[in-house]
């Protein structure tokens, strides 16, 4: 069985993916979407793509099974929801909402249509949980006591351009977004290891003080004066977390986690990774372990394997990157956040073939995001104790 592919929205983000679907053996063909036209000549021409369209309505009509979401970030949501109703499985890039209503309309939508949706959330394929996932399945943790959880990443670092681009002449009122409305990248790294989610929050923010008064303006459309936040959670195994979404802050940038047990834990900092243990004997430098390298295809058997010795935080894979599971066809071709992008398209396509559920499915995607818009609200209301809503588990 093959399917049909959609993409919808050919940014820059997206020419990481479109190949990926192009040249994955189960899909037979893509068809590329967007708005702006030039855009989209650009990018068929670019990937040798012939069918292509102007707009979601469009592609929801034409002979697609699945369709990639892959637009503005408050798009998401609704753009999903109206390609399940049409029928279409969905991968969405993150966030998958920006408010409980949004993300409750796309719950019930999975449910009620029975289609396949996958939230594109590259930590949960990131080197350490894919290692922790493993030692917490072998019970190596002990009980969880404590994880942490949090995404540095100063607005310098590219994101004003980004606002800019997205939003033209009036990139300012939108720039203020709460970073609790995009937590997903700490938050799936624990929930995706531990099988635990939130159940209570308590958000504190830190009222920005730069001179560009780019939280505070009146104008602001979010009314959010925070440019970073804080979330204490309560986990539904009895274990605490602590997550922390900066966007104003003197680092290089990182999307980190610890984890810690009554038996052993996970720890990291910049340019460190380690398994930590009582008995400072037995803890492991997990850092060049962890490290990402190239991709090649070994002559003999066709598989893929890591090239070591390679660095580069956005291409690649680790050495405990499952290369074994991506199709031959992948070999040379883009990957990037810590090696997550080819097991993305690999998983939503298998998911859509075999009709099991991704890992990365909407009842997750839930749990990743909808802690963080709580704590937002928590966090104007002094740090308020508030009740998570939970929207229960995958069927079986």
């Amino acid at each position: 069985m093959s399917i049909r592919v959609g993409v919808c929205g050919v940014g820059a983000f997206a020419r990481h993916f479109i190949p990926l679907f192009k040249r994955h053996p189960d899909v037979e063909n893509v068809v590329l979407c967007d708005l702006n036209a030039d855009k989209l000549a650009e990018n068929c021409e670019k990937f040798d793509i012939r069918d292509r369209c102007h707009s979601l309505d469009d592609l929801c009509e034409l002979n697609v099974d699945a369709i990639a979401i892959i637009t503005q970030h408050h798009l998401h949501g609704p753009q999903a929801v109206q390609a399940l109703r049409a029928g279409k499985h969905v991968y969405s890039a993150v966030p998958s909402a920006i408010s409980l209503k949004e993300i409750a309309e796309l719950v019930r939508a999975v449910e009620e249509t029975g289609k396949t949706y996958m939230i594109g959330e590259t930590s949960t394929y990131y080197p350490c949980a894919i290692y922790c996932r493993e030692r917490f399945r072998k019970g190596d943790f002990g009980s969880i006591v404590y994880a942490e959880g949090e995404y540095y990443h100063d607005y310098v670092h590219g994101m004003v351009d980004v606002m800019k681009w997205r939003h033209g002449k009036d990139w300012e009122k939108y720039f203020g977004i709460p970073p609790m409305f995009y937590p997903t990248h700490s938050t799936s790294m624990i929930v995706s290891v531990t099988g635990a989610h939130v159940t209570h929050v308590s958000g504190m923010g830190f009222v920005d003080r730069h001179p560009d008064n780019l939280y505070a303006r009146k104008d602001n459309v979010w009314k959010n004066p925070f440019s970073n936040e804080t979330m204490l959670c309560r986990m539904s195994d009895g274990s605490m977390a602590r997550i922390s979404e900066f966007r104003r802050i003197g680092h290089p940038g990182t999307v980190g986690m610890s984890l810690y047990g009554t038996e052993a834990g996970y720890e990291e900092q910049v340019g460190c990774r380690m398994w930590v243990t009582k008995d400072r004997d037995t803890c492991i430098n997990l850092t060049d372990r962890l490290k990402c390298g190239d991709i090649q295809v070994n002559e003999s058997d066709g598989m893929m394997s890591k090239v070591t010795g390679a660095d580069g935080t956005h291409r690649g894979v680790s050495e405990i990157h499952p290369v074994h599971l991506l199709p031959k066809e992948f070999a040379g071709l883009p990957n990037g956040h810590n090696g997550s992008h080819q097991f993305l398209v690999h998983d939503f396509v298998t998911a859509c073939v075999t009709g099991k559920n991704p890992l990365n499915n909407v009842w997750q995607a839930a749990r990743y995001l909808v802690p963080g818009l709580v704590a937002h609200e928590s966090a104007l209301k002094g740090g308020a104790l508030m009740e998570v809503t939970d929207f229960g588990d995958p069927p079986c």
